[in-house]
Order: structure tokens, then sequence, then C-alpha cells
């Protein structure tokens, strides 16, 4: 029996199939290499010819196998990190509706929950989507290392830690040099994550890493095997504190390093940043030249060039023979007098200096190339970023405090080089800590009437607050109060407004001013088995039978709805709306792209007006066809009509779940 004349299909509850997705890039690339073998039990099942694979790429690989010594990073552990990734997540994110500002509106995201698997669930809905990703990952200071060892059971592991369910409650360990795994500890919980991190990027997107000299090396190491080292952008160096310390053992550490990758370097081109007061007070007009503002540059080089040796003749009649010994005129004799009759090179006010070059303000570059080195005094220090968090969130003791906040101008510089202000860029950081990297984006967006999105993602870290119970707390309320004043400071502006003249009034940007905030649980359904693609009837029937009632019966509509919603391969962010049709709620999201119908009881007067609708996708419950085959098949063959003589994308999809 095929699959269509089984039925709909049926929606996939896991998150997206890494391995899949990988071997699928792969026989675009090779599809020669793809062919069919028989397994133990029989059965015809793709493999790959790795012999015809190395054939493909040349003689290349075949001189790298035969070799024992390889270049390249490896570890304990690492083998089981690739396990890890192509393990689906079979969580969910549930809405949290009383703990977001604007929940029905905001496109911004902030999300409770083990960011491993987070990050698979992700995959779906953002895959190379995000522009900019900014973490701060732990530093392996040695100090309690705080994400689960457990990667096995990842989602089990966190709802113990996060008292969702019942268990030994936290499971973290100590990461002490002493160990002798202290650095293989470290890798094993960065790998996953930086590899499907890199999923999420658009080809234009660019990755910033703060990282300490405890793990620079390694990290460095890490991230040229997964994104490539020919796609190693820089390495920043933030100073990130204002005086020495003078009890340190050695040195006084005075910066941290910001490693910096883009997903394609010969794709992604970095943002000139705004030119300073002084450097635009550079450019003076004291000629009263009509091009307008100018500076002058030196005309002499220590370079060789051949034509670059000849005299010349000042306004003011001096005869100089040739520029300073070792030294060549950078332009030829030709090119210098075209510049000079169009009044491009400056002799000085009385016309008797060695000439230089006149450059125009406005024919330069519109900003400045970034720099590697980011002094705090432009991007501000570990101290300043403190103050920031706590004139946003109050502490019952000082000890509740980070250590190690970034500050929003940090933030908000890697935002200037990375995004732009009108594309809707979406911005990462999944290990959002006090969530700085929030500030940043409503503060970028005010400044220069931006429209970027962020993602912010922390695990529920407990402190010992009376106020707040975690860290992923003490970042849901810095947001909060980031909307809060930014909203009092519109209104009083608002206020200032109304007494100025018509047409004099200062237009307000229109903000995104909210955040939804989701918390990873476990899936509302049990996951549905059907790899065995030649699977019996009789098989069939007992699945059936024994996924007749596969809906947690406490879970609430909506948790449902956002994860046919995440897994349908649709942003948490989209637009929801509910629909009426043939007598039945359907939810609508994006603009009709898909429908969700979580009825009881579907009718095919509600099949013929979906299908009217034309979505992309069409979702609803297996069970509200209450063992109905023959509507089923019904259902099937409407969608197949409706979509007969369009290309595959158009087609409508329709799934049960």
């Amino acid at each position: 029996m095929s699959r269509k004349e089984r039925g709909p299909e049926r929606l996939d509850l896991r998150s997206m199939d890494i391995s899949a997705d990988n071997r699928a890039k792969l026989k675009q690339l090779f599809p020669s290499v793809f062919t069919e073998t028989r397994n133990e039990k029989g059965e015809l099942v793709e493999s790959i010819d790795f012999e015809k694979l190395k054939a493909e790429l040349g003689t290349f690989s075949d001189l790298f196998e035969s070799r024992r010594e390889r270049y390249g990073m490896d570890w304990p552990g690492k083998k089981d990190c690739l396990k890890i990734i192509q393990q689906s997540s079979i969580g969910t994110l549930k809405p949290c509706q009383e703990e977001s500002v604007n929940f029905g509106t905001t496109e911004n995201l902030f999300i409770e929950g083990d960011n491993l698997e987070v990050l698979k669930l992700l995959q779906k809905s953002y895959y190379g989507k995000v522009k900019m990703i900014y973490i701060d990952p732990p530093y392996n200071t040695g100090k309690e290392f705080i994400y689960p060892d457990n990667y096995q059971e990842s989602l089990d592991t966190y709802l113990s830690y996060a008292g969702l369910v019942d268990g030994e409650g936290k499971k973290s360990s100590t990461n002490t040099p002493n160990e002798g795994r202290f650095h293989t500890k470290w890798l094993n919980m960065m790998y996953p994550r930086l590899y499907l991190a890199r999923n999420l990027l658009r080809e234009d997107g660019v990755i910033f890493i703060s990282i300490d000299d405890n793990e620079v090396s390694n990290l460095r190491k890490l991230c040229d095997e997964i994104f490539g080292e020919e796609n190693f952008v820089a390495t920043i160096i933030w100073q990130k504190v204002f005086s020495p310390k003078n009890t340190a053992k050695h040195f006084s550490e005075d910066h941290d390093y910001i490693l910096t990758y883009a997903k394609n370097a010969e794709v992604w081109v970095p943002n000139l940043l705004p030119r300073t007061k002084s450097m635009k007070s550079r450019y003076r007009n004291s000629d009263n030249d009509p091009r307008g503002s100018w500076s002058s540059s030196d005309l002499c080089a220590r370079n060789y060039y051949g034509e670059g040796t000849y005299s010349v003749i000042c306004p003011s009649g001096r005869v100089i023979e040739g520029p300073p010994k070792g030294t060549y005129w950078r332009v030829s004799k030709e090119k210098f007098e075209q510049l000079d009759k169009d009044n491009r090179i400056w002799w000085g006010v009385n016309g008797n200096n060695m000439p230089r070059l006149k450059r125009f303000l406005k024919e330069v570059k519109h900003g400045i190339v970034p720099q590697t080195l980011w002094r705090y005094k432009d991007v501000g220090h570990t101290q300043e970023a403190k103050k920031e968090l706590l004139a946003h969130v109050a502490f019952s003791s000082s000890d509740s405090v980070f250590d190690t906040p970034k500050p929003t101008r940090l933030v908000a510089k890697m935002l200037q080089i990375a995004t732009k202000d009108d594309g809707g860029d979406i911005v990462l950081d999944f290990f959002a800590g006090s969530c700085s990297a929030a500030e940043a984006v409503f503060k970028q967006n005010i400044y220069d009437n931006g429209n970027r999105k962020f993602i912010m993602v922390q695990l529920p870290e407990l402190i010992e607050d009376r106020h707040l119970q975690s860290i992923a707390d003490i970042g849901k309320e810095r947001i909060r109060r980031v909307i809060q004043k930014i909203e009092e400071e519109q209104a009083a502006k608002e206020r200032e407004a109304k007494g100025q003249l018509p047409g004099f009034e200062e237009k307000q940007p229109d903000l995104d001013l909210g955040f939804k905030v989701f918390k990873l649980d476990r899936s509302n359904f049990k996951i549905w088995n059907d790899t065995d693609v030649d699977i019996s009837e009789k098989e069939l029937v007992r699945q059936l039978t024994l996924f007749i009632d596969h809906i947690d019966p406490e879970a609430k509509q909506e948790d449902i709805l956002y994860e046919l919603l995440l897994k349908a391969g649709f942003m948490p962010t989209e637009k929801v709306e509910k629909l009426e049709m043939a007598g039945k709620t359907v939810f609508s999201i994006a603009d009709g792209a898909l429908l969700i119908c979580l009825e009881d009881e579907i009718t095919s007067e509600l099949i013929d007006m979906v299908a009217e609708a034309e979505p992309m996708q069409f979702i609803c419950l297996d069970q509200g066809f209450q063992g109905n085959d023959q509507l089923k098949a019904n259902a099937v063959q409407t969608f197949a009509a409706r979509s007969q003589g369009r290309d595959k994308t158009e087609q409508i999809v329709f799934r049960t779940v």
C-alpha cells in the first residue's frame, strides 16, 4: 500500500533530522554516489557508495585516506557530540502569555530552556534566517559548570533541573582544572551548539563569540572546523576594564576576545561604522572649495614608483626638485598636473608648502572600516555593564549581580557592523544571561529607526535572591523594564511635541516593544513512529490503535497550536488569527499560509472551505475524522485536485497529527 493510498501525511513531531538534511545536500552535489543495497532484513535501503564519492572528489581524497596522521582537532567525546547533533528533539516550546509583553503582535522571542534542545527545535523554523549571532558562553574558569552532563537525555535532564518533572533536581558538574577533563567538558558542551547555530545563519550572516584566554585557542580551532577556516573574519580585542588590577598575580587582564566568523566570508560584508565628531572635524574648507569640506593627505610614499620622481613648481614660484630623499610621488607627473588643474592639490595658505592631496568628504566612503581593537571609551566596560543591569533589575543581594555582564554599547557595535536598520534582521543570543543583547537591539532600533528582531535563549539557572529565582527571570525582568522605560520616554516626547507648531512635531519610531516568552517542555503528543516506509497494514492498524489517544489530556489548546506551528516550519512569532469555517474554529498562521484545525470533528464542508482558501499547509487532528477513512481519503483527493497542475512547491500539504 503506497503512502498516498493510506491517507494524509503524518506531521513529524521531532525536530529537523540533521543527518537527513546533510544527505540531501550531498545528493544534490553527487547524485551518482547514492545507490540501493539490502540490509540485514533483506530490505532495499538507500546508501552511499564511498568509493564512488572518493572518485568524484578526485585523488585529493585518496591522498589523505592513505595517511594515518591528519591535521585536525580531536578530543574524548567528539564522536558522541556528532551523535547528539543527529538526535532529534521531541520537546516543544510552550507559550507563556502572562510573562510576555504584547504577545499577540511582537516578533521578539525569549525562550527559557536548555539551549541545545532549543537550537534543535528552531532548526525547521529559522534554518538559514538569522543575520547575526552573539553569544557570551561560559569562559570555563573552573567554577560550577551548569550545562548538564547527561547529553543522551538532555530534555529529561533539563526538565529535572528546571523542576518540571520529579527527579534529582539540579544536575550539573563542577569543572576544575584538576579533573583532567577540564577542556574536554567545555568542548563537548560547545561543539553541538555551535554546529546547530551555524545552520541557523543566513548565507550573509555572522557570529560573534566572547571568550577569554582559558579557551580562546580551543574555540578558534573548534570554529575553524565548524565554520571553515576560510570564514574566519577577525579576533577582536575588547578592553573590558578601565583600570589595572593591582591584585593580579602576574599581569592585569584588561581585555577579552570576540571571535568573529562569517557563514560565508565571500558573501558577508561588514557595514561601515559612522564617523565620530573628531573624525568629521578633520574635514574643513579653508579655501572655500565649492565641493565642500576636505582633508589633505601626503603625496609621498616610500614604495618605489618608476614615474614618481620629478620636480614641481609651487604657486609661489618656488621649485621643489622632487620628493624627500628615499620617497616617491604617489602619482605620475601627468596625473599630478591634472589634479593641480582640478584644484585637488593643496599648497598651503601661502602657496609655498609641499603639495598634499585634497580628499573631499562627500567623495570618501560614508563611514569607516571596522577595526579589531575596541576600547572601553567607545564600547563600554564591565562596570558600565553592571550599572546598566542594576538600572533595570533590583537584586536583594549584591551577590546576585552578574560578574561578567556585557555593556549594551559593545553589542550595539556588533549590530552596526552586521545588521541593517530596515531589513527586519534576526539577532540570536543562546547564552542570553541578563539579556544585554536584547536591550542593545532596542537601543539600536531607536537610534536608527531600525526593525531588528531578537531571540534570547537562557537556561533557568538558579540564583540566591529573594526577588528572582533564576538567571532567566533576570533576563525577562530586564527586557520588561527596558520596554517600560522606552514607552515612558516616548510618551514624554509626545507630550512635548503637542506644544510644538504643526509640522514640527518629532515623529516617534515605530518600534516593536514586546517579547514572547516560551518555555522548553515535553511534547503535547506521543511521538508517532512511522519510520518504516514498507510497514505492514496489520502493524499500521496496531499503531493507529495505540495512538488514538496520543494527545496529553492536560495540554492546552494554545500549547498544541504552537507546537504544530513550530514543527510545521513556521516561526512562533507569526501572526495567528482565529477564523470560523463551516462552523469550526480554524487558526490561520502567517496570513493563511498555514491553517490548523484542532476540532474533534472534521466535516467534508470544512475540507471544501479549507481547500478553497488554498493554504500552503493544512493540519488537523487525526481523531477529528472519528475513524471515517472514506472522509479522510476524500480529503486527500480534494487537496490533490486543488493542487493539480501546480509546481511541487505550490501544492497544498495536508497533514494530520
